[in-house]
């Protein structure tokens, strides 16, 4: 009972629609004051709010948030749709392959996936409409082409999962460029068959802009390519840790931008006023997760899950499946972020201990959340889009069925071939 009654808690309150936070901090509150009465639980409470993010590594997220938000304010992202558009609008379903290798852009260069959904869908939307497009299509090729900055670096669920694992982190984001090409792949040809399919989804544009046309709008990505050096190039080369990485891209796109004489006092304060948020609501996710982490290392439900699949004699590919379908579930319902602080104490000890790759493993937890950020009816990505277009959620969310089994038949590519994730994290540290 003492187990029983906090998890049954959690899973009331989050069916009440508790924030995830205090869902977590409240549930594992109950827990601790079963186990030791008020004195454990005040003294866990009084420390733990600091002790969890009082991490110098922490400050990496708020980092990449700033980036990616003053990389929206100042209009660097609606300038990486619009090369894409001039060059690949002309294919089948071509303006939406442009959204994609948007949103590969974005994703390079924030870390995060509703601002580049957002993003993409204020700047594609339009013009996929202008074309006669389908609403589900654009929506749906919006929303994922956004959740691209989950795994390529710099990717925020990226770096939680190194904080939380104590893996490297920049191995893990590293580890993330080839499964996010692959990804950014597997969405154009998924795009190129439907349109294929059914052609008036995407009706083939007959504009063809000259090539002068085509070589003016280059001139709109070299801050991107500026900050993606920097970033990915300081990390790889190895003159700046993850950590420092994040402050060095946000100053990075701070100074790009005042050279484009594109940042206002008004959006700076709105892009540091949303970072701020963000910050606070993950950070308040960890604090909450703590406490229930704490209540879960003095029940030993870890050790004794350990144990009782070692005793099961099962595969670890078994176990792998799993704990895989248990995440594709969660994100139906959950946050990602709060999945993974939720979870990762009881999965990660676990599948180490069945002697999987930790880099590996992370890849493949990316990705699962990467899948549930569009997936209803808690899709967060398909909301974002849908708000910032100005459309019904439900028309959004038509649009990324063929998405999601292209994303389930990647996944199953990723696991099948762990190389993909560990080639370039084992090429850096020769």
């Amino acid at each position: 009972m003492t187990i029983v009654i906090p998890l049954i808690s959690l899973l009331l309150f989050l069916a009440l629609g508790m924030p995830i936070a205090f869902a977590l901090g409240v549930s594992g509150s109950i827990g601790l004051f079963f186990i030791g009465g008020w004195d454990l639980l005040s003294g866990i409470i009084q420390t733990t709010p600091y002790d969890s993010i009082a991490n110098f590594l922490f400050t990496t997220i708020p980092m990449f948030i700033l980036m990616a938000e003053l990389m929206t304010a100042s209009g660097i992202t609606k300038d990486i749709f619009n090369a894409a558009h001039k060059w690949l609008g002309n294919l089948p379903g071509g303006l939406g392959i442009a959204t994609v290798f948007a949103g590969a852009g974005l994703g390079a260069v924030s870390g995060s996936s509703t601002a580049s959904a957002a993003t993409l869908a204020a700047s594609a939307y339009p013009e996929m409409k202008k074309y006669g497009y389908s609403t589900s299509f654009s929506m749906g090729v919006s929303s994922i082409s956004g959740t691209l900055a989950i795994m390529i670096p710099p990717s925020i669920v990226l770096i939680l999962y190194g904080i939380m694992t104590e893996t490297g982190i920049g191995s893990l984001l590293i580890a993330g460029i080839i499964p996010g090409v692959i990804t950014a792949l597997g969405y154009v040809v998924t795009i190129l068959v439907w349109s294929k399919i059914d052609p008036k989804v995407a009706p083939k544009v007959t504009d063809k802009p000259t090539m002068k046309e085509k070589l003016q709008s280059l001139s709109g990505i070299w801050p991107m390519l500026v900050i993606m050096l920097v970033v990915i190039g300081g990390i790889y080369a190895g003159v700046v840790t993850a950590t420092e990485a994040g402050a060095l891209g946000a100053f990075a796109t701070f100074v790009v931008s005042l050279v484009m004489r594109r940042l206002t006092f008004k959006k700076l304060n709105e892009a540091l006023s949303r970072t701020l948020k963000a910050t606070g609501m993950i950070m308040t996710i960890v604090i909450g997760a703590m406490i229930l982490g704490y209540f879960l290392t003095a029940t030993q439900v870890t050790q004794n899950l350990i144990t009782l699949v070692q005793d099961a004699g099962l595969s670890k590919w078994l176990v792998l499946l799993l704990v895989v379908l248990l995440y594709l579930i969660l994100g139906v319902f959950m946050d990602q972020m709060a999945i993974l602080i939720l979870t990762l104490p009881l999965t990660f000890p676990l599948m180490m201990s069945l002697g999987f790759n930790p880099i590996w493993f992370g890849i493949i937890v990316t990705k699962t959340a990467e899948i549930g950020l569009v997936t209803p009816p808690v899709g967060m990505n398909v909301f974002v889009a849908a708000g910032a277009a100005g459309v019904k959620t439900t028309e959004a969310f038509k649009g990324v069925k063929w998405f999601v089994l292209a994303d389930i038949i990647l996944l199953a590519i990723l696991i099948l071939i762990p190389v993909l994730s560990t080639w370039l994290p084992n090429l850096m540290m020769k």
